[in-house]
């Protein structure tokens, strides 16, 4: 567990000899004093930790109880970001929340034909979002459609704290930020649209689901990462 900003916490930090280490999130809650989850990683047995084991080892370092987990954010239905939701909701009771479409795709009606690991098995879950819909989980989020990576994926931005939180719409893969791996996405023009928009955004952090977070400088780098996925003709 680290805390790369006040009240953001990675469950598995990235690991430098590991390209595409997963970064799971918990984020505090301004008020009420519950927790957020943002995606729920790969299921056990799939990887070395279990990340269930993980999110009961945080709360027990909080002080609480599995029930101040209040909210499971999802960006998209990959297996990597939903494989332990349906336990951990059951485990928490928390509201779950993803993309109308990814809502879909993760109770597999229907099934999602597209590239990456699909969901084990069909979930269900409380409330599905659209573009611009606000979620009262830590200091207030905005949602971003950013389709691309999958038509129904989305990012999650602080505007208070002008952090991003970006799921798989951009990585960092050997130190750069850039827009997701063609063999890992729905649509590569789609994925650079969605870049380009959040580029416009008043963004010093930018939190990623592979690789190390951008601290400082995340609108730059967000730009820089759309001018890559334009061929060098980006303008945000």
């Amino acid at each position: 567990m680290t805390e790369i900003l006040p009240g953001v916490f990675l469950l598995d930090p990235a690991n430098a000899e590991l390209r595409h280490a997963t970064n799971v999130i918990v984020l505090k809650d301004a008020k009420g004093g519950g927790y957020t989850l943002l995606d729920t990683g790969l299921p056990k047995g799939m990887v070395p930790r279990d990340m269930v084991a993980e999110v009961e080892q945080f709360c027990r370092s909080q002080k609480v109880g599995l029930s101040a987990i209040k909210r499971i954010l999802i960006t998209h239905l990959h297996l990597d970001h939903t494989g332990n939701l349906k336990v951990l909701a059951e485990k928490t009771g928390a509201k779950t929340f993803a993309h109308w479409l990814e809502a879909s795709f993760i109770a597999k009606d229907p099934v999602y034909k597209g590239p990456g690991m699909l969901p084990q098995e069909p979930f269900s879950v409380s409330e599905r979002l659209k573009d611009g819909d606000s979620v009262d989980a830590f200091e207030g989020l905005v949602v971003y459609h950013t389709p691309g990576h999958t038509p129904g994926h989305v990012a999650y931005y602080a505007p208070s704290r002008k952090i991003l939180f970006t799921g798989d719409s951009l990585m960092v893969i050997d130190g750069k930020l850039q827009v997701s791996a063609a063999q890992y996405t729905f649509s590569q023009q789609m994925a650079a649209l969605s870049a380009r928009r959040l580029a416009g955004l008043d963004v010093e952090s930018v939190v990623v689901y592979h690789g190390e977070p951008v601290l400082k400088g995340g609108r730059e780098a967000l730009k820089k990462a759309g001018a890559e996925a334009y061929g060098g003709k980006f303008e945000s």
